[in-house]
């Protein structure tokens, strides 16, 4: 009887290592997944500072024409 405890005791444990391993690695995924779309976020969110910065500058520039009554305004630069 004390040998099929152990037996038994022992595919348990085996089980479970295998089961903690699975649940790491899917962890890890997961946390490598959250890092890279945060990094992404983090470059989106830079270009949008970009891009706001430019459209208040042009529309300083092209308010800063219109007061001063021109009609025209110079080529904006494409980014």
């Amino acid at each position: 009887m004390a040998g099929s405890e152990s037996k038994a005791a022992k595919e348990l444990t085996a089980m479970m290592e295998t089961t903690m391993q699975q649940l790491q690695s899917r962890f890890q995924n997961l946390s490598e997944q959250i890092i890279s779309k945060m990094d992404e976020m983090g470059t989106r969110i830079d270009d949008l500072e970009k891009n706001v910065g430019d459209l208040m500058t042009q529309a300083g520039a092209e308010n800063h024409y219109k007061a001063n009554g021109f009609e025209e305004r110079p080529s904006w630069p494409k980014h």
